[in-house]
């Protein structure tokens, strides 16, 4: 397994291109396999999901499920040998994007199951497990459903106060507790559940543990939450009453659940992006179809330029989305093993992107778009759950920031530490100071990228020199207080995304030209020179807020704000 990291390199000046070039793709045989899967995907909701319906009646029928677990939609990714199809990561993706094309709320029940539910097993199980839980699981006999979040732990697991303690004769844990907002907690019979344990034997630390805990006597869940958007699937909390959950039933090691729990979710996330990118196009296929037929002052609105420019950024930020999510399930794939920072970002970009596109669908179709006769204000309501969903968008932002920086910060604390012992930290000093002289003589530059792209290349090798050089002055600047500079981090990771999402589409695009010729890749490449121009402007935003801004007055501003309880004046 690689331990290398794409977006960690480019903090520290980096352009390891070799891990994103040539842009990955699925084998020849289960790229086949994965067309048929995709094609009765389709299909069955072509003709099974009745979104309007389902979104009316807050429900997703039984024999809808049913059918798609007969289509195996509920083991996509769980290995043959447990009873599920097998799929890669990248083709686990391309079917949940299928799904969410067509309805949301089918796909986020399809996701709690396998992206979060029952991916702890997957990841993590023991052999044992596996083999117990898997098989039914694979064929939807029984649901999953992951149990994380609290009142009071959402984003802040560490706070979790749902407790497990270890039974006198060390057979078992008992479970006390509640968790809020269980997607599928209506009907999961399998919950993957983390709770803090005190007790757990010689040797071992306290700390928050993983479970796998069977609906059962103690476990008990609510009613379904009314919801703005995705209203079809299950929503509920779940509440457990003195559960005895056996000791064979931890996941992963005893007081390392956050682990586990972390990488659910650096998974998981991946699943969400690809929905984003299955409702962008169907959102755009809307959006196109309204320019053709609505006509203003004798001609249709899809001649107007303001129109053209709303179609032409959907489409390049699809395009980005599309390469970013793919680009990222083929590092998986490649058995590459820290795809975190990438997985934030395209959960980031995705949720944001399919928001902006959704508005501006609905703007697109105008009065029609806020009537419930038509999909686009569903779409709407079931888009704005994503940048929630997983992590809100401002914790990952400020993860992104702080996790690529660890890298050289640490370096930076191991330079200071070398320089007050210069004998002993001779190579690391050398080593830095080789790196320094390289950054000054010239910059990271990439030699795979197609030449007709050599423009959006330079774009991409001048913004990762920024912000290796900003993330160095700000850790020099800030220190350790950098954790709570959180204007900085925003902008840092907004700097991250824009270049991640540059350096997929520069991928990808360069393998359409090699492949098919200008002329059979040119929308590879205007999609790619669209993108590149609205990130050149955002990267230049950011790159100079960071020393330019007016940061403690907004801080200032909200402060005072806390003391009036609202807007505080009035023209009377």
């Amino acid at each position: 397994m690689r331990e290398d990291s794409f977006m960690r390199g480019l903090f520290f000046g980096v352009i390891p291109e070799e891990l994103v070039f040539p842009f990955p793709e699925l084998a020849k045989d289960e790229a086949e396999n994965v067309r048929l899967m995709v094609e009765s995907t389709r299909r069955f909701c072509e003709d099974k999901v009745d979104s309007r319906t389902i979104d009316a009646s807050h429900q997703i029928p039984y024999e809808v499920l049913e059918e798609a677990k007969s289509l195996g939609l509920f083991g996509l990714q769980i290995p043959e040998a447990h009873g599920g199809l097998g799929l890669s990561a990248s083709a686990y993706s391309r079917v949940m994007q299928e799904v969410a094309s067509h309805d949301s709320a089918m796909a986020v029940t399809l996701g709690a199951h396998q992206s979060i539910g029952l991916k702890a097993i997957l990841l993590f199980g023991t052999e044992a497990q596996k083999a117990r839980y898997l098989p039914e699981l694979a064929t939807g006999a029984k649901v999953a459903a992951f149990a994380l979040t609290e009142p009071g732990a959402g984003s802040d697991a560490a706070a979790i106060e749902t407790r497990a303690e270890l039974a006198a004769d060390g057979s078992h844990f008992v479970l006390n507790g509640s968790k809020i907002w269980i997607t599928n907690g209506g009907y999961a019979d399998v919950f993957t559940v983390f709770a803090r344990t005190t007790e757990l034997g010689e040797g071992k630390k306290p700390g928050i543990t993983a479970f796998i805990v069977e609906r059962g006597e103690g476990l008990r869940t609510g009613t379904n939450e009314e919801k703005l958007g995705i209203c079809g699937s299950s929503t509920t909390t779940v509440y457990f009453d003195d559960v005895k959950v056996p000791v064979e039933n931890v996941i992963g090691e005893p007081g390392r659940g956050f682990k586990v729990a972390m990488g659910v979710l650096n998974n998981g996330r991946l699943g969400l992006a690809a929905g984003c990118v299955g409702s962008s196009k169907t959102l755009l296929r809307l959006a196109i179809e309204r320019c053709n037929e609505r006509r203003a002052f004798n001609r249709t609105i899809g001649e107007f330029g303001l129109i053209k420019d709303k179609i032409a950024g959907m489409l390049a930020r699809t395009y980005a989305l599309e390469s970013m999510t793919y680009l990222t399930t083929g590092l998986i794939d490649a058995d590459v093993a820290e795809y975190s920072l990438e997985s934030a970002i395209c959960k980031v970009f995705g949720s944001e992107s399919l928001w902006w596109v959704v508005n501006e669908t609905l703007q697109i179709a105008a009065g029609i778009g806020y009537m419930k006769e038509y999909p686009y204000e569903r779409m709407l309501r079931d888009a704005r759950i994503n940048l929630i969903f997983e992590g809100t968008n401002e914790i990952l932002r400020c993860f992104i920031a702080l996790s690529g920086m660890q890298g050289p910060g640490k370096e930076l604390a191991e330079v200071a530490k070398a320089m007050r012992e210069p004998i002993k930290g001779f190579g690391l000093l050398a080593d830095f100071a080789a790196r320094k002289v390289k950054t000054v003589l010239g910059q990271e530059r990439l030699t795979r990228v197609h030449p007709m792209l050599s423009r959006e290349a330079v774009l991409l090798e001048d913004h990762v020199a920024h912000l290796a050089r900003q993330v160095e002055n700000k850790l020099r600047k800030h220190g350790r207080d950098i954790a709570e500079r959180q204007f900085v981090q925003r902008r840092i990771a907004d700097i991250a995304i824009d270049l991640y999402a540059l350096a997929a589409c520069l991928s990808r695009a360069t393998q359409a030209i090699e492949r098919h010729g200008t002329e059979g890749a040119w929308r590879h490449v205007e999609y790619t020179r669209v993108f590149a121009s609205d990130a050149r402007e955002r990267l230049a935003r950011n790159v100079t807020g960071l020393d330019d801004n007016d940061d403690e007055l907004r801080k200032d501003v909200a402060t005072r704000s806390y003391a009036d309880h609202g807007y505080a004046l009035d023209v009377l």
